[in-house]
């Protein structure tokens, strides 16, 4: 069977069309760093963001969370067309929307519209999740197989670089230009990748005779094994949504650091899995041989005493040290997920396996910081972070069982 033109790349590459495929990769990279502090960067303002509105925490948290319903919805059949059509002009398409949805955020934000905001951001998720799937499946067909996690865990890095974006200068921009700013900066970072990107992609898309049928697109979803390593990226998104959701107002509410120090220090959280994510693809490479389970295992072990103890210090060096730990270990998981899944289906739906782990691992984005906010309303800090720790025991138990690709 066929894929994409510039599917495999053969060995004995030649220095151009090496360049051309990292040019790729950081082009798509870009792109997804932009949309990802977008997506993250009203967290980062909750306190100002809430007075303004005069909006609960739960409320609060669904403005940050709805992006990640509409990708939860949007994402699988969003994976069953780019098997089937020209990922390249889906990108531009998302990118622009992106920008027209920033300017509308920000209008809505200006008249205190809180539904039309919510409207905004649902649209954003959408150009989000397209983004993310096509970044994972071309980056994947970009090197050999050997290689494949580590680019994998290279492009998916650009999500925590863009959610440190986000949550490090969401209050700058705030104090500079009006909270309702958040809506329009990171746009432009989109668009310039997306200049980066489409001079290098010609001859990308996918044609209709490697179309897959409709009976290998239900494989996927009747496979069990898909639907474990699922599991575990709705448990691992949880975690990250609920650190970066509500980390900077338990620092700025119970510890009494400014807002700004807040986010600073909760950008450290999703700005270390720039490392994590892509070592993790180079751990299951070449330290384990391939098998993915260990790293995923490793990840959610490490990650549960650290969340249940994060709210016992209120030592600055020590919470420092907490969320660069626990940032390190849940973003594991996250950059090695989606070259997990891909792996355990036909390479023609591989798309759609992606697909499928970004739907299941984005339903526990969209769920975490609104369940936070709920949980943070009843019963405070404490038994949040208590819950968060549970969850990742949990983990620990799925991926016990998890399988091995073959």
């Amino acid at each position: 069977m066929t894929h994409r033109t510039s599917s495999t790349s053969p060995p004995g590459r030649s220095t151009d069309e090496r360049l051309r495929t990292w040019g790729i990769i950081v082009g798509l990279s870009l792109v997804s760093t932009g949309l990802a502090a977008y997506e993250i960067v009203p967290a980062s303002v909750t306190p100002i963001l809430r007075d303004s509105l005069q909006i609960s925490p739960t409320k609060a948290g669904l403005v940050v969370g709805v992006m990640f319903g509409t990708s939860v919805v949007a994402s699988l059949p969003a994976g069953a067309v780019l098997d089937r059509t020209d990922s390249r002009k889906v990108i531009a398409v998302a990118v622009f929307a992106l920008c027209g949805v920033g300017v509308w955020g920000w209008y809505a934000a200006r008249i205190g519209d809180y539904r039309s905001i919510i409207a905004s951001r649902a649209v954003g998720g959408a150009a989000y999740v397209v983004v993310w799937n096509v970044g994972i499946d071309l980056a994947s067909r970009a090197v050999t197989p050997d290689r494949r996690a580590t680019a994998v865990g290279i492009f998916t890095a650009s999500g925590p670089v863009g959610f440190a974006l986000g949550q490090g200068t969401g209050p700058l921009v705030a104090e500079s230009f009006g909270w309702p700013a958040i809506f329009l900066v990171y746009a432009a970072l989109a668009l310039v990748g997306l200049l980066v990107f489409w001079p290098l992609s010609h001859g990308l898309g996918r044609t209709e005779s490697n179309a897959p049928s409709l009976s290998e697109f239900g494989a996927v979803l009747k496979n069990g094994a898909v639907w474990q390593v699922g599991l575990l990226g709705f448990l691992g998104y949880s975690l990250y949504l609920f650190v970066n959701s509500w980390g900077s107002s338990y620092l700025t509410e119970e510890v009494g650091l400014s807002l700004g120090l807040s986010g600073l220090l909760v950008a450290v959280f999703p700005a270390v899995g720039i490392f994590a994510r892509v070592s993790s693809g180079a751990l299951s490479d070449r330290v384990f041989g391939g098998r993915r389970r260990p790293v995923v295992l490793g990840s959610f072990a490490a990650a549960a005493p650290l969340l249940v103890a994060f709210t016992q210090f209120d030592s600055l060096f020590v919470l420092l040290a907490f969320l660069l730990l626990s940032g390190f270990a849940v973003q594991l998981t996250l950059g090695l997920s989606f070259s997990y899944v891909r792996e355990l289906v036909d390479p023609n739906v591989a798309a759609t396996a992606v697909a499928f782990q970004t739907s299941i691992g984005l339903a526990g984005a969209f769920i975490a910081p609104i369940a936070g906010g709920g949980v943070v309303s009843a019963a405070g800090f404490d038994a949040a972070f208590l819950l968060a720790g549970c969850l990742a025991v949990a983990g620990i138990a799925l991926a016990w069982q998890a399988p091995e690709p073959a």
